[in-house]
């Protein structure tokens, strides 16, 4: 070694202080945490200097102790005491792009903890970085389906999952635009296609009551978004869904079609339908007593037994066009008719006023 080249201490010097301008802004240094106080952290970044963190950031940190390795962000080289400022914050979440564009990348399935919620959906941080579900990339199990003038309810709903766990894939990650969308459906869509191929129309099903819209309710089964017409409620006239169920029951339900995202149920198909029965001892010309249920401008209908409602044509109300079926009925009066036709494969009874 009696050739090596002796380094003074000017030289050893002029070497540390190159190496201090060669931090830029954006930089990433690892250091140790010297001083941790409430408006401020300190840390030793070696031939780099000493690095400050902000008050503005000092709670973001407030897990730090003296000794401590911490990884950061250089913000500004050049402060007025000599000092590095630093970031933690953004050093966090350029490891965490990282981190998520593997997993995006991967198709990962991750795990989230909604913080917050909107009526648009779920507001989620994930290594360190905000991220949002939407309503609609929730699954059947917890997606709010209630009426659409709810929005109360709606809100409530997601409320609901505010600090609970959910299974998730990352739909779309832009760092640039600072974007992370995550999705429910997405994360368990393999298991759905599974259970999917395992349903044939005409198995009967259990699940759970998720929704009562004006129009039917909606129904998880075992995952799978189901929904029962408000026509397959029951075998008689259903005027409001939330008069036969409420969230929350379970029902069991037949499968009367199946598409790529939902099953067609039905209850009414898993009884009798009284229909046929009530129809049995009726036949053409006979005389029957009804209750005038609706009018409108084609004729009225009449209600003949518990299950059966009749129509009177307006063309067996008089000749011409011009006849006003209230003219001639009035809601809930009875009376008596005589059957023109049963079709009992279209479930059809036509009548005619008795004479």
């Amino acid at each position: 070694m009696a050739n090596a080249k002796k380094i003074t201490f000017d030289e050893l010097l002029e070497q540390e202080e190159g190496l201090a301008k060669k931090t830029v802004v954006g930089d990433t240094l690892k250091g140790v945490v010297t001083s941790v106080k409430k408006h401020e952290i300190l840390i030793d970044l070696g031939v780099q200097g000493t690095g400050l963190v902000s008050r503005k950031e000092a709670g973001f940190a407030r897990n730090l102790k003296v000794g401590d390795e911490v990884t950061a962000s250089v913000v500004d080289t050049e402060m007025p005491d000599g000092t590095v400022l630093l970031s933690l914050r953004k050093a966090v979440k350029d490891k965490g792009w990282d981190e998520i564009q593997v997993k995006f990348d991967n198709a990962e399935i991750v795990e989230i903890q909604p913080f917050d919620a909107n009526r648009g959906g779920l507001l989620v941080e994930y290594e360190g970085i905000r991220g949002f579900l939407p309503v609609s990339q929730l699954s059947a199990e917890h997606y709010p389906r209630v009426g659409s003038a709810d929005k109360d309810e709606i809100l409530q709903r997601l409320n609901s999952l505010v600090g609970k766990t959910i299974k998730a894939r990352i739909l779309d990650a832009n760092k640039k635009e600072n974007k992370l969308i995550f999705s429910e459906k997405e994360a368990i869509k393999d298991g759905l296609a599974a259970r999917f191929a395992e349903l044939k129309v005409g198995d009967v099903v259990k699940g759970v009551v998720t929704g009562v819209v004006d129009f039917g309710v909606f129904v998880n089964v075992d995952g799978i978004e189901g929904l029962i017409h408000i026509s397959e409620i029951s075998w008689e006239r259903v005027n409001n869904p939330a008069d036969y169920v409420k969230v929350g029951d379970s029902v069991e339900a037949k499968i009367i079609a199946i598409d790529k995202e939902r099953l067609s149920l039905s209850m009414k198909q898993l009884v009798e339908d009284p229909w046929l029965n009530e129809v049995e001892g009726l036949k053409k010309g006979t005389k029957v007593e009804g209750t005038v249920t609706r009018i409108t401008p084609f004729g009225a209908f009449v209600q003949i037994s518990p299950a059966v409602e009749a129509l009177v044509h307006v063309s067996e109300l008089g000749e011409g066009s011009d006849v006003d079926p209230e003219k001639v009925f009035t809601l809930n009066e009875r009376k008596s008719f005589k059957v023109l036709d049963i079709d009992k494969e279209g479930r059809k009874i036509s009548l005619s006023v008795a004479k």
